[in-house]
């Protein structure tokens, strides 16, 4: 691998302008594509064969309209007046009118109805149902905004009006703050790192040509698929993080071959060769990661899992085409200024080759040490920390119903509901009964109303309402508990035992509470299988990487440890509300659906790229001769100084987006931040060098049975024989060592 990448690099050194030109050219085509091609995104999820989306399909086609988005209108009258009252009924009736006529709108109930009303016993509030054409996740943003203008001009009569729903639920924002928050971050690591701004600037610059071009596919391919509106935030936020990284593991090791006296080619084909490798097989392993969430059978994560694994591909395409590119013409104007007037820069034999470690003690160093000598206790002090934190984890809880911000209509339309006719209110279950004849569905379901009254968690039951052939009844059932606790959840399942066995009709249980509740259910039971897989597959690839069973085996432990520790901080805050106001949550609950699985499946991905870029220096000074605990300490002080960079940029993004007011959004970055927190500093940093040393030699032991597979050689041990062979490295003469490995100028 290293050779053909080396040769790649040499490649692109040599064509570096046609390569710029290339990707520049791919960026605005795909610009161009993106403002023509694109198309809308979905805010709805569900899974195909679920009992809950079958039945809300069957309601869409026998009912009409009325299986359309819906929305809510809560009104409430000044304290101290009623909805009754002469005036105030004429300013509801004038807002149900101007409801009616809205773009889109099939009705909108009265809730000041002589035969239904919808008004809460203090005739103070009450709600409209306001149902549209379109399905859920399909109302457009013009009939949105419509819909909340006419708000606008009931507002100014007097009357408290607020709107929830399905109708009126918004994507996931593309708001900036997380990418630059995220920019910034990185800008400040990347400049002290480099020791210049202008290496700093130019590994953002790339990474944003990654990142802008797999955000852009995405884009285009809204125009001919359906994909959910968390799938750009997502590519996005990973696409960044991974894209700066990329570029800096190269960058990094270029400008340590231009430091030990290779000429501008060779250092450009050497750091393509040994850190692109390294950067490869992490790419792999994320997107094995992330396209390891089709197995699931999930659709939309499917889709989610396969964007985001496509922006990885083109990250890493970036990194290893482009910035070897820009670095050819940047040359020594990589290094800050003191360094280029070193006279080994510009050839000769440096003082200190490509296996030294950095002189001087430093930091790392002393801390690697003093892992590495008190390896037990650094080992168990680990494994208590992280097992405490991740205590949380088994009292987690998930749901789909996403908690609006505090401050939209949406919160402030669920709190009157809530205040006006509980809590159960902002989730009803539907009941859809179908008979085989023209009056068996009502009959039906008129005959199960006091079975369903009974049940525990049900607040009330409203009369069964009949299609127009009656061959079909929906019964609205409101519970006590909230949409997204654990007895509404346990409704879902009461109900549908409770009404397994109707006589003359097949019942179903549906509603998007009830969608929410399948879909948890389906996500819960999809993590171990996934959770297995992925890690089976990127151990076997990292068995590959390190000829070594026991290596991948403490990268994969150290990743459990990540993950319990990173999902029970996130419990503990979002859910049991610890330190909420340190990251701006105004509300706690159960988490998103989604948290967990794309948590193990982008945070096992990063956690692999950490384990590959700083084993495989130590396994590189261990395969030169170094015994083992000095190998783990040198190869520890050479790639821990990149790690930690690469670890405040991941972290700054992740948090920048951790900022956001999207529940989804912001529950996945607070735990991928934390995440990156515990594996790059605790894991990567302490557990790996103290376990590794523990083992000593066994560590890189290889059963003779496995001596039959391939040779991946990340660290390029090859390449290096043929260029320290040849003398090219360290010649001030040999521009380029060898015309078939790295080209001419």
């Amino acid at each position: 691998m290293a050779r053909v990448l080396a040769r790649l690099g040499a490649f692109a050194h040599r064509r570096r302008w046609w390569v710029v030109v290339v990707w520049v050219v791919l960026l605005l085509g795909g610009g161009v594509g993106a403002l023509t091609l694109a198309g809308t995104t979905s805010n709805s999820f569900s899974i195909p064969g679920q009992e809950s989306t079958e039945a809300l399909e069957r309601i869409n086609a026998e009912f009409g309209a009325g299986g359309g988005a819906s929305a809510t209108v809560v009104v409430q009258a000044p304290d101290g007046q009623t909805l009754t009252d002469p005036a105030h009924a004429a300013e509801v009736a004038d807002l149900v009118a101007a409801l009616n006529e809205l773009s889109g709108v099939a009705s909108a109930t009265d809730p000041l109805s002589q035969t239904s009303p919808s008004i809460d016993p203090t005739l103070r509030t009450a709600s409209s149902t306001v149902t549209y054409l379109a399905g859920v996740g399909e109302v457009t943003a013009t009939d949105q905004d419509a819909l909340l203008a006419a708000l606008d001009d009931a507002r100014a009569t007097g009357l408290t009006v607020e709107v929830t729903g399905e109708a009126v639920a918004g994507g996931v924002p593309l708001e900036p703050i997380g990418e630059v928050v995220g920019v910034i971050v990185a800008l400040l690591v990347l400049a002290i790192t480099y020791g210049s701004l202008v290496a700093a600037g130019m590994t953002l610059v790339t990474a944003g040509v990654g990142v802008g071009l797999g955000v852009i596919g995405i884009t285009i391919t809204t125009g001919f698929v359906d994909l959910a509106s968390t799938t750009t935030a997502l590519a996005g936020m990973l696409g960044l993080a991974v894209g700066i990284d990329y570029a800096l593991f190269i960058v990094n090791r270029f400008r340590q071959e231009l430091r030990s006296g290779a000429a501008v080619p060779a250092a450009v084909a050497t750091a393509v060769g040994t850190a692109g490798s390294a950067v490869v097989t992490a790419g792999v392993t994320v997107v094995i990661a992330l396209a390891g969430l089709a197995v699931v059978g999930i659709p939309f994560l499917t889709q989610m899992g396969l964007a985001a694994a496509a922006t990885i591909v083109v990250a890493v395409a970036v990194a290893i085409t482009l910035v070897p590119a820009v670095l050819s013409l940047m040359g020594v104007r990589a290094l800050p200024k003191r360094q280029r007037q070193d006279p080994t820069v510009s050839g000769g034999r440096a003082e200190y080759g490509r296996h030294a470690a950095p002189a001087g003690p430093g930091f790392l160093a002393g801390w690697v040490t003093t892992v590495t000598r008190r390896r037990v206790l650094s080992l168990l002090l680990t494994i208590v920390t992280l097992g405490v934190i991740s205590l949380p984890f088994f009292s987690m809880q998930t749901t789909l119903a996403q908690r609006p911000a505090a401050d939209s209509t949406q919160a402030k339309a669920e709190q009157l509901l809530a205040g006006a006719f509980g809590e159960g209110f902002n989730g009803p279950l539907i009941v859809l009964f179908e008979g085989s004849g023209s009056t068996d569905a009502l009959e039906a379901a008129a005959s199960s109303t006091e079975r369903i009254a009974a049940l525990t968690d049900v607040a009330a039951v409203a009369p069964a309402v009949p299609n127009a052939d009656g061959s079909a009844a929906l019964m609205t059932v409101i519970p006590r508990s909230g949409p997204s606790t654990p007895e509404t959840q346990a409704l879902v399942t009461d109900l549908r035992a409770a009404l397994a066995d109707t006589p003359g009709a097949q019942v179903s249980i549906t509603g998007q509470t009830a969608v929410s509740v399948d879909v948890s259910r389906a996500v819960n039971d999809a993590l171990p299988v996934y959770l297995v897989l992925v890690v089976g597959l990127a151990f076997i690839l990292l068995v590959l990487v390190f000829r070594s069973l026991l290596v991948p085996l403490v990268g994969v432990v150290g990743f459990i440890l990540t993950l319990g520790a990173s999902l029970g901080a996130t419990v503990a805050v979002f859910q049991w509300g610890w330190l909420a106001d340190l990251v701006g949550l105004d509300s706690t609950g159960p988490l998103i659906s989604l948290t967990p699985i794309l948590v193990i499946g982008i945070l096992f991905g990063l956690a692999m790229d950490y384990q590959v870029f700083l084993v495989s220096r130590m396994h590189e000074a261990h395969s030169h001769g170094e015994a083992p605990v000095a190998a783990i300490r040198k190869g520890f002080r050479q790639a821990a100084p990149v790690v930690v960079a690469a670890a405040l940029i991941m972290f700054g993004v992740f948090a920048g987006f951790a900022a956001s007011d999207d529940a989804t959004l912001k529950s996945i970055a607070f735990a991928l931040a934390a995440g990156i927190l515990f594996d790059a500093f605790v894991v990567r940093m302490i557990l790996v060098p103290a376990a590794l040393a523990l083992l000593g030699e066994k560590a890189w032991w290889l059963p003779r049975w496995l001596g039959w597979l391939p040779v991946l050689d990340v660290e390029g041990a090859a390449l290096e024989r043929e260029l320290d062979g040849q003398g090219g490295r360290n010649d001030r003469t040999a521009d380029v060592p060898d015309p078939e490995l790295v080209g001419s100028r």
